[in-house]
């Protein structure tokens, strides 16, 4: 693990997606020929391993003309090669067994995102032997791609069966034995496919007593067998790079959700997990209702439908990649920023719009003005760029503004500020109940994650008495109790077992909120908005990673059983940033928001 390079995930797994689609060649990037056309197949698993990574620019790159799902209805292109990206399942391998027999393809080249069964493939080949297209199965591969790379430093092990492996189906108080077996055997899988991926073997340090414990033990298992079966073993030869394994092992930190119930519930001031708290945002897409005003409509006319548009949030928007973790007020700031250095350079763009005589046409067309058309000289490379641009101002404009409205209907930045105050042992300036109480203070959703953070926090549990008194406010502000009556349990439960997770230091001092109205004619109007400063403060899993790589260099991928979050992902990213030559990566089985993580409360504590 030289360097970060073999650590970071995200291209690692993209040059084995490419290679994948390049029919298990190495893909070559400028060989002159046309690449082969293909079409590729995949099911729900191999599609949200591939959105977040390659674009459909970049599938067409590859030479595939067409992706569709597995269980739809396909037509047979018979002079066409297939390359299929699907999980072993009993119903792909009969939909791809009928594919065979219906000769749907010239060729078929299957992959599958994790290890497939001997008697799986007898079902193959005896299927292939039947509709005598043997010859044109070409390969059969074993891809190891059981996980969804987001970020180059972060990952999370499933979305479409994700309930399978939730923090709810882990600590449910009627599960089974082999339930839970099933459950750390499909977070096993996806962990050794990552490590796979990545071409190393971790060293493996886990909190006692847990579910991470729990995988820990099946994992090392499973690396061991594999690296004792010498002749298969997936971590020799060219995955990895030559001594690359004896130099540095990857430490492995795995945190049960359980030692930190917070802070997945914490209101958040940095703009990525803002985006994840309160909008629609999955698999690095975000998906916005635009409401498309009334004001010209007449009178007593329905209301217009509202429009939804999605936006991709990728590592290719720099804007994104730069300020992600930026407090909110700063983002905004830099989007009008950025939306007055585009007006200054409009006129030109009308300038090269008129030269190359695309005046009134669609944006969209001109971005498709590929580099081979480049004899109209400069302007069209400098054009493409321009708009490019004005499309990330755009979108950033749409999805800050919305955040923005959230923000300021539920006094998200009051909550914020409350929380740290609470996690971090400081004197609160009001009482809590004041904020239950308040009727524009939020929705009830956002008063149920204050209070639970409150009774997560606190040393010293409220008496019966204040608790009834609590209840009885939340109830009146239309909140269902029952996250409660689990987190109840569970604090009485971990009181046994061990002290409570401490969120930082008892000395911060009260940050300066800076409510400045910023500069007039700006398109966000952040009146009443405290811009608040953000101190950095280490959350316990941070604490966790801090306490263990003060001896090493090595990399270290943090993953969390139960469910991860953008607040914690950033919370290290900051944490590193700190720390000369050290690399982390963030993993979790699930990635969820906080009103994800309430519902499973909810679920958990109804009796």
């Amino acid at each position: 693990l030289l360097g970060f390079k073999s650590v970071n995930s995200c291209s690692k797994k993209q040059v084995a997606l490419k290679r994948m689609l390049n029919f298990n060649v190495p893909h070559i990037k400028n060989s002159t020929g046309e690449p082969v056309w293909k079409v590729l197949i995949y099911d729900r698993f191999g599609q949200d391993i591939i959105s977040p990574l390659l674009s459909v620019k970049e599938l067409r790159d590859m030479g595939i003309t067409l992706h569709l799902l597995l269980h739809s209805d396909r037509d047979p292109i018979p002079d066409v090669p297939a390359v299929y990206f699907v999980m072993p399942t009993e119903e792909n391998i009969d939909r791809m067994c009928q594919d065979l027999r219906n000769q749907l393809y010239e060729s078929y080249y299957l992959n599958f995102i994790s290890a497939i069964s001997r008697s799986k493939l007898e079902d193959i080949a005896n299927a292939a032997l039947a509709a005598s297209a043997v010859t044109q199965v070409a390969k059969v591969f074993d891809q190891y791609l059981n996980f969804i790379t987001l970020e180059d430093d972060m990952f999370v092990l499933c979305n479409q069966n994700k309930e399978l492996v939730s923090y709810r189906a882990i600590n449910r108080p009627d599960i089974t034995d082999t339930e839970m077996e099933t459950v750390m055997d499909t977070i096993v899988d996806s962990l050794f496919c990552f490590f796979v991926t990545l071409g190393a073997v971790p060293i493996i340090r886990c909190s006692r007593g847990t579910a991470a414990e729990m995988v820990a033990v099946k994992l090392d298992k499973k690396l061991r067998e594999n690296l004792r079966d010498a002749r298969n073993s997936l971590f020799t030869g060219d995955t990895l790079g030559a001594g690359q394994f004896s130099f540095q092992r990857p430490l492995l930190v795995l945190v049960d959700r359980n030692i930190d119930l917070a802070t997945p519930l914490h209101h958040t001031w940095t703009y990525q997990a803002l985006v994840h708290d309160v909008l629609d945002f999955h698999l690095n897409r975000v998906n916005l209702e635009e409401s498309s005003g009334v004001e010209n409509s007449p009178a007593g006319a329905r209301p217009k439908r509202k429009n939804k548009k999605s936006y991709d949030l990728t590592p290719v928007d720099k804007f994104w990649q730069k300020h992600k973790g930026s407090p909110f007020p700063e983002v905004a700031e830099s989007v009008q920023q950025e939306l007055e250095s585009y007006r200054a350079q409009e006129d030109e763009v009308k300038r090269l719009k008129s030269i190359m005589g695309l005046e009134g046409e669609d944006e969209g067309a001109i971005s498709m003005l590929s580099d081979n058309t480049a004899k109209l000289t400069s302007a069209v490379s400098s054009l493409p760029e321009l708009l490019e641009k004005k499309r990330l101002i755009d979108l950033h404009t749409n999805v800050a503004t919305a955040v923005l409205e959230h923000i300021k209907a539920r006094k998200l930045d009051v909550y914020f500020e409350y929380e740290e105050k609470i996690m971090s042992k400081t004197t609160l300036d009001k009482s809590l109940l004041d904020i239950i109480s308040d009727p524009d203070a939020g929705t009830p959703e956002d008063k149920m994650r204050l209070f639970l953070i409150y009774y997560i926090s606190t040393q010293q549990a409220p008496s019966e008495a204040d608790l009834e008194q609590y209840k009885k406010a939340l109830t009146d502000a239309g909140c269902n109790l029952n996250p409660l009556q689990y987190i109840k349990q569970w604090k009485a439960f971990t009181k046994m077992a061990s002290a409570p997770a401490s969120y930082g230091s008892t000395t911060t001092k009260p940050m300066g909120l800076l409510s400045r109205v910023m500069n007039t004619g700006s398109q966000f109007v952040m009146e009443g908005v405290k811009n608040l400063v953000l101190k950095q403060q280490n959350l316990p899993v941070t604490r966790i990673l801090d306490n263990l790589m003060e001896m090493k260099s090595n990399p270290a991928i943090v993953f969390v059983v139960g469910g991860g979050n953008y607040i914690e992902y950033q919370n290290l990213v900051d944490y590193i940033k700190g720390k000369q030559g050290k690399h982390i990566l963030y993993g979790c089985s699930e990635l969820f928001n906080a009103t994800q993580f309430i519902k499973q409360l909810s679920q958990l504590g109804q009796k």
